[in-house]
């Protein structure tokens, strides 16, 4: 995997060049080469061993608290620390204002290690991107920091349990808090929404899409909101519960290690929001997030691809079975699998397919 990533990061796409423009001049070959190596070292040594474990067991609810394999925490830990929350994002704010396609190659490793694991600072990466392209300065001053640090973890909370993909049909509802403009009380349930709770972090920011009571049907009247699990201070100090209810854990075909909740919001009549951007752009905004997830996971699918193909590059290289075609000795050694004709040609579809993925997707990621 490394090769292919460095291959098509340095030579396929050319991001080296980038090193000319005025954001990314402090950074060279050299800076984007040791990015690299980190994630590959940290997806190693904390994410792929446990990505079997993770899927056999899924998370469970014990006493109303996720309970998660303790790996998945340590790996976490290890992604927080090397500052990949933050890879792409300006220095000012705490990032490593590295090119996007470099901090695409760095999460191929993570995706490729384990996809459920790395699902987690996947969808913290999308919240906190939505937020900095479309959230005011003060919010963006408040909840930024922690969640570039990775205190904060973050959600797309879109589908309801009687509205999958038909958003129009929203029901979850925002209304007005008197004297404090731009705040909303919520209520409503939401469904099929991943990482929707866990212990990994001090916080979870939830961007909820919910229509403001007296708002028109359909998408025009859809809104989104910031609705944390806990509420903080001004200071950013996690506090009480903001009534943000786990109801219940889904249980997936695959992709198990990763939470999928469904999330009971304002049941006390005590949850609160606050309103990103103008009232009725929620759809609108919620696709900057969206859309970088369904590219997040097109380049998911092609490292898990070529996960695939690395393992069967090694099995065909260890497993000894029959002898070349023209060999007649039947006491001659059996060869490895990898010599046959057509195991050559299975492998060979296995990388035409998966490597032109990687490259369209690092491609994207410099456009």
């Amino acid at each position: 995997m490394a090769r292919e990533v460095a291959f098509t990061i340095f030579d396929v796409v050319g991001v080296e060049d980038l090193s000319t423009l005025p954001r990314f001049e402090s950074h060279n070959r050299e800076t984007y080469e040791a990015v690299l190596e980190t994630a590959r070292k940290i997806a190693d040594d904390y994410f792929a061993p446990h990505n079997r474990k993770g899927d056999l067991n899924e998370p469970r609810l014990v006493n109303g608290v996720v309970e998660l394999i303790p790996e998945v925490s340590e790996a976490m830990d290890a992604y927080r620390e090397a500052g990949f929350f933050a890879a792409h994002h300006d220095e000012e704010d705490g990032g490593l204002a590295l090119p996007w396609a470099v901090a695409q190659g760095a999460s191929a490793f993570f995706q490729s290690a384990n996809i459920a694991t790395a699902g987690y600072p996947f969808l913290t990466v999308g919240a906190a991107n939505l937020i900095k392209a479309h959230a005011s300065p003060e919010q963006q001053a408040h909840w930024l920091p922690s969640m570039l640090e990775g205190r904060f973890f973050g959600t797309m909370c879109l589908s309801e349990p009687h509205a999958g993909s038909g958003l129009a049909d929203i029901r979850t509802t925002a209304i007005p808090i008197p004297d404090q403009p731009g705040r909303y009380k919520l209520r409503g349930q939401k469904m099929w929404i991943s990482a929707g709770d866990h212990e990994l972090s001090d916080n979870i920011v939830h961007l909820v899409l919910a229509r403001i009571e007296g708002a028109p049907a359909g998408t025009k009247g859809i809104s989104i909101f910031i609705v944390p699990k806990r509420r903080t201070d001004a200071a950013g100090q996690v506090g009480p519960s903001n009534d943000v209810r786990l109801v219940s854990l889904n249980h997936k075909m695959g992709y198990r290690g990763t939470t999928n909740t469904i999330l009971a919001f304002g049941e006390d009549d005590s949850c609160e929001g606050e309103l990103i951007g103008e009232a009725g752009q929620g759809l609108a905004y919620m696709f900057h997030m969206m859309n970088e997830a369904r590219i997040g996971v097109g380049l998911s699918s092609a490292c898990l691809g070529l996960a695939g193909y690395a393992e069967s590059l090694r099995y065909a290289g260890e497993r000894p079975q029959g002898r070349h075609a023209d060999e007649r000795d039947p006491t001659s050694k059996p060869v490895m699998i990898i010599e046959h004709a057509d195991v050559r040609r299975m492998l060979m579809v296995q990388k035409a397919l998966c490597e032109p993925a990687l490259s369209l997707c690092f491609y994207a990621a410099r456009l």
